[in-house]
């Protein structure tokens, strides 16, 4: 459609008509125009997946069987493979099933830099590192938008808590926030070509994200040139002239009062009162229209032949199980004690309910109605067959104290119940508080704790291997609540422990969508697993690795502490704050913070094992000019496998500026590239670095800006393990 069409179209439209269009007529649904050919415009919650169909008006599921869809792995699973490809392939198929379930705009990917391992949506994010977000999202989004319908990157900007998430004011340097915070959704919008971004919650310094005229209309639109929707958080909006105003295109919520959202009728009053310039006003709403026609108009909803879209295509969930097996992460094998060998096993032990337990039903707006969801219990059985006798003990109890989701009493509810807390009491904790559960009820825990306990040791001293599967549910993994530390809940260190001292070839693997604390285990554990919340096809995943029918290739997508007190934003900076939280840390988040400073880690970021081993040396890198403004370098090495079974290492290179004329962080990620290689392989690899690989943002210039000098080059395996360096002279 040309634009002359859409102007015509806009014209054509009644003040009532445009104003239904730039707001909810439905919890995830705005007005169409019959009359003239438009229709509503139809979004999905999706960070796993296409959410399950409610009833327009009330948070309750259809009942109906059309909705159950494919379990992606979530967020910082895929992060984890550092696949660019992988990430486009998760994004075709989420894209394809939104159409395929008759959407317009899934309500992902989720880019918000963890500052903090409490967050409670960590999992739906990329890590903390902003090189990293980028280059994974762009696939993400170009997968999805694949399909014509239209990805939403969120939450705009700095959405980095759930504690106060309605309301907390975020004060953080400008250098801080170009630097770490936006350049995730910079990527999306200048390379990805997103056609729609969420507005945060929170505050920035003094104002609504969701209205705020710097992010939305400044950096968004002018810097960026971003073209699509902007559409609020439900709930997010809390001015009418504001968000008239402050560049937001598109007004939801979470209650059924449609016409009394602020863009909608009382918009209308607004303009008929003189309370605001009508021309300006009715301007505006032209513009908001505007912007959605023309996404419309380029996903084929005006016209033309749209893709139709499909899903539960079984073909697709082999793409799946990659995903699931790249994002596995192998954080200790001592004494080779993995892979397990499958032939000699008779009786196998699997402790811990983490191995019973689907998690495709939590997490708050990320939940899934799966098709299926394979368990790591239900894996492993796949994987073995009869000639195994698999033992299951839960090792622990787990009353389902915790959920948010559930506080109400009715799961449909609790996402617009969470929309009307006083989040400052929101943070949750590993374990009932005394003054809040039943004496009975404490005291039944810690009775079936015990039992279990001692059911799990006993079994373990007659199974050929034993494999605990722990670590967090969507009880601390959600929306809507902090964890309030990083402790494993249920009494899971002492199961560990004591685990090990009966089996110290005990296989420990957790499945989380954040760090946790080992510390209390660490030293005396010497096969470890981290497997995330991986998706339908998790379970096997974990299975083939465990058993080495896959060779691990996942790196962590963020720093694992070795307590919360260690995090940048506990030590230095405020967290969870209060009515206003400051980013103290400024620039130093993740790796930064913990390189810089020195601070010990459990695990680095980037850090990953395989079953085989690998050689990276030889690095070596040339100035390019490709024009007379831009300058980047060519970085090159060699890199072997030297092991006995093909494999993938993730290739980091870091940057150091030798001299650094203002402060920075003692190394920032600027390339990387996951290398496959069959046993006894060697190859040379070349990377691009572009000139922002070099630049850091002056506040008094307000832009980037690179300082000639001396810049090392560190070819790493992770963010503590350099193993080749090299230097340039970078001229101005």
């Amino acid at each position: 459609m040309t634009k002359d069409k859409i102007e015509k179209l806009i014209s054509q439209l009644t003040l009532q008509e445009k104003v239904g269009m730039i707001h909810g007529n439905g919890f995830f649904v705005t007005k169409g125009v019959e009359r003239l050919g438009i229709p509503p415009f139809r979004t999905s919650d999706g960070p796993r997946g296409v959410r399950k169909d409610f009833e327009n008006d009330a948070w309750k599921d259809i009942g109906l069987s059309y909705d159950y869809v494919s379990y992606l792995p979530c967020n910082s699973a895929l992060a984890a493979t550092w696949n660019r490809a992988l990430s486009h392939t998760a994004g075709k198929l989420l894209g394809k099933e939104a159409r395929g379930r008759g959407k317009d705009m899934i309500l992902a990917p989720g880019i918000n830099i963890m500052r903090t391992p409490l967050c409670g949506r960590s999992f739906e994010y990329m890590g903390e590192d902003p090189y990293l977000v980028s280059e994974m999202v762009v696939p993400l989004i170009q997968g999805i938008e694949e399909n014509d319908v239209a990805a939403c990157v969120k939450h705009f900007a700095v959405n980095n808590q759930e504690t106060r998430r309605l309301d907390v004011d975020v004060d953080v340097s400008e250098r801080a926030l170009r630097e770490i915070y936006l350049p995730g959704f910079e990527a999306a919008v200048r390379r990805g070509k997103v056609k729609g971004v969420m507005g945060a919650y929170n505050k920035l310094r003094g104002t609504h994200c969701c209205h705020h005229d710097y992010l939305l209309n400044e950096i968004l639109r002018k810097e960026w040139g971003f073209a699509g929707i902007t559409i609020s958080d439900w709930g997010g909006v809390h001015d009418t002239g504001e968000a008239l105003m402050n560049g937001l295109d598109m007004e939801m919520s979470v209650t059924s009062d449609f016409d009394a959202y602020y863009m909608a009728e009382p918009l209308i009053r607004m303009i008929e009162d003189g309370e605001v310039d009508r021309k300006k006003a009715l301007a505006k709403i032209d513009e908001k229209v505007r912007h959605i026609l023309n996404v419309m108009d380029k996903l084929h909803m005006l016209g033309g032949d749209r893709c139709a879209g499909g899903y539960n295509d079984y073909e697709d969930k082999a793409a799946l199980r990659q995903a699931a097996r790249e994002s596995i992460v192998l954080l200790k094998n001592d004494r080779d004690i993995l892979p397990l060998c499958r032939k000699k096993m008779r009786r196998l032990l699997v402790v811990g309910e983490n191995a019973n337990r689907q998690h495709a039903p939590g997490g708050g707006s990320a939940e899934i109605k799966a098709l299926y969801e394979i368990t790591p219990l239900m894996g492993i059985q796949m994987l073995l067959g009869g000639n195994t006798e698999v033992v299951y003990k839960p090792g622990y109890y787990n009353e389902d104290i915790g959920n948010i989701w559930a506080d109400s009493g009715d799961s449909e509810n609790g996402q617009a119940d969470s929309l009307k807390q006083d989040d400052g009491a929101v943070q949750s904790s590993p374990e009932p508080a005394a003054d809040t559960v039943s004496e009975e009820r404490l005291r039944r825990q810690k009775e079936m704790n015990e039992r279990y306990l001692q059911d799990a040791l006993e079994a373990a001293k007659d199974a050929d291997a034993v494999i605990f599967v722990g670590g967090l549910t969507h009880d601390y993994d959600t929306e809507g609540k902090d964890r309030a530390d990083m402790k494993l809940p249920y009494g899971q260190d002492r199961l560990i422990t004591e685990l090990l001292k009966v089996r110290p070839d005990t296989v420990v693997t957790l499945v989380a969508g954040s760090p946790v604390d080992m510390s209390a285990w660490l030293d005396d554990v010497s096969a470890l697993v981290f497997s995330w919340y991986a998706g339908m096809e998790g379970g096997i995943a974990l299975a083939e690795v465990l058993f080495g029918a896959f060779n691990p290739s996942g790196h962590l997508p963020e720093t694992f502490p070795v307590s919360e007190k260690d995090c940048p934003a506990s030590a230095v900076g405020e967290f969870p704050g209060g009515d206003k939280v400051c980013y103290n840390e400024d620039i130093f988040v993740g790796y930064r913070y913990y390189d810089t400073c020195d601070v010990a880690t459990a695990f680095p970021f980037g850090y990953g094992l395989s079953y085989t081993d690998f050689v990276m040396t030889g690095i070596r890198a040339e100035v390019i000019e490709d024009t007379v403004e831009s300058k980047g370098v060519k970085v090159s090495f060699d890199i072997s496998n030297i092991g006995s079974r093909a494999g993938a290492q993730v290739a980091q290179i870091y940057v150091a500026d030798k001299y650094p004329r203002v402060k920075k962080a003692a190394k920032e990620l600027k390339a990387f590239e996951k290398i496959y290689l069959e046993a006894g392989e060697t190859r040379e690899v070349t990377l691009m670095l572009e000139r922002e690989a070099f630049t850091y943002y002056d506040e008094e210039s307000h832009s980037f800006k690179v300082d000639a000098g001396s810049y090392m080059l560190l070819l790493a395996k992770n963010a503590e393990e350099i193993v080749d360096i090299t230097e340039i002279e970078f001229e101005v």
